[in-house]
């Protein structure tokens, strides 16, 4: 028996913040049903690569869900819901705040029916304040966070990530506080309500930058791929035209760079005793360390780094890590049999447990796969099913 096997969730949330939520608890074990639009679907669903008209983000961002495609705008939609919850754990919604309210679907009216529900309410900017009732996505945080006017080239543009990375780091922090309510209504009997703005995860990820700001009036400039806490740390471009990177973040490491490249006079010097006195320093850091790697080849230049205890990693795009023994030993990507494209591979769980492991059991389904087995479960007859999907509430 997996972790969360007794656990069931209600994913009605779209695209990728809360829905990543609801992965992970699906990933170990827990009996998740995505909701869906009868006949837009989620948009997640239309998001990147297509094979054959058929979305593979959502294969892996749905993987281990059952799919009922109901409209929940609808009476009829809005009553299937409220049968959903009367023996769920936990309710996942991204609606904007108002909207579950409207339609009589809000936490306190739901959880008169079960008082164990946790709801799990994932918006762009919290339920309360000016902006909340504004639309909010992940690029909004990761210019609103300061994660964007840090990035970048010294004299360049601000620069946001190509990936839904702050929907990501919300989706993480989601699961673990529905884990937290999960484990406090052991002791308290009850649920509760889950308030997460996407703006605020992801400056947990940034460091103490507010800290710094209040203390020191710092406000963190754009350093390319240096950093502005140690040096060397950069990408160098090795004599075979491939990348690597190194990190020296711990003050030995960054003493066996310099000695390996063969400027082992520069670790006498007195600002190279601390990260900050290097990165006053990075220019001679950085051109020592890159003419150095600039006349090796990619291999034996990791070889070289590899012996010397000093970290370094080649810059990988996919194709490398498809073939890279690392992740092939850790078991990190699975294939699996699906209904419609035949076979996919989508990333396993995050991590392994000893005792309890999770598991990706399958990929994504196609749009209300399990409506009819999930409304059959609520006690809907055949005859009630079929009246429902004629006037479009379920598909």
């Amino acid at each position: 028996m997996t972790n969360l096997a007794d656990v069931k969730v209600i994913d009605t949330a779209t695209l990728f913040a809360g829905p990543t939520a609801a992965m992970m608890l699906g990933d170990f074990g827990a009996d998740v049903i995505k909701i869906e639009h009868p006949r837009r679907g989620d948009p997640s669903r239309g998001h990147g690569a297509v094979v054959e008209g058929v979305g593979l983000w959502w294969k892996t961002l749905s993987r281990n869900k059952r799919t009922a495609a109901v409209d929940l705008s609808a009476p009829e939609g809005q009553r299937i819901l409220r049968r959903l919850v009367e023996d769920s754990d936990v309710l996942v919604e991204n609606f904007r705040p108002g909207t579950l309210e409207r339609w009589n679907l809000g936490p306190e009216e739901l959880r008169q029916a079960n008082p164990r529900l946790i709801v799990a309410r994932m918006t762009g900017f919290g339920q309360f304040g000016p902006m909340a009732g504004q639309p909010g996505f992940g690029t909004l945080a990761e210019a609103m966070s300061g994660f964007a006017a840090s990035t970048g080239e010294p004299e360049g543009p601000p620069v946001l990530p190509p990936l839904a990375m702050a929907d990501g780091i919300a989706g993480l922090a989601m699961a673990y506080a529905i884990m937290v309510a999960l484990r406090a209504r052991e002791s308290t009997g009850r649920g509760q309500v889950i308030d997460m703005a996407i703006i605020e995860p992801i400056l947990g990820i940034l460091g103490p930058q507010m800290t710094a700001y209040r203390a020191l009036g710092l406000i963190p400039r754009r350093t390319g791929n240096r950093s502005s806490s140690n040096a060397p740390r950069n990408t160098y471009r090795t004599r075979d035209g491939r990348w690597v990177a190194i990190s020296t973040s711990a003050q030995p490491v960054a003493e066996r760079v310099m000695r390996l490249v063969g400027r082992p006079e520069l670790t006498e010097e007195p600002w190279f005793a601390t990260g900050h006195g290097r990165v006053r320093h990075v220019e001679e850091l950085d051109e020592a360390v890159g003419s150095w790697i600039a006349e090796r080849d990619a291999d034996e230049v990791i070889a070289a780094f590899t012996g010397a205890q000093a970290a370094i990693a080649p810059v990988y795009d996919v194709s490398d890590i498809a073939k890279d023994p690392q992740y092939e030993a850790l078991g990190t990507f699975v294939e699996l049999p699906d209904e419609e494209l035949g076979s996919v591979t989508v990333q396993n769980v995050m991590f392994r447990l000893s005792e309890t492991p999770g598991e990706v059991r399958w990929p994504g389904p196609p749009l209300g796969r399990h409506t009819d087995e999930i409304l059959t479960a609520l006690a809907y007859t055949p005859d009630e099913i079929a009246t429902l999907r004629g006037r479009g509430v379920i598909a």
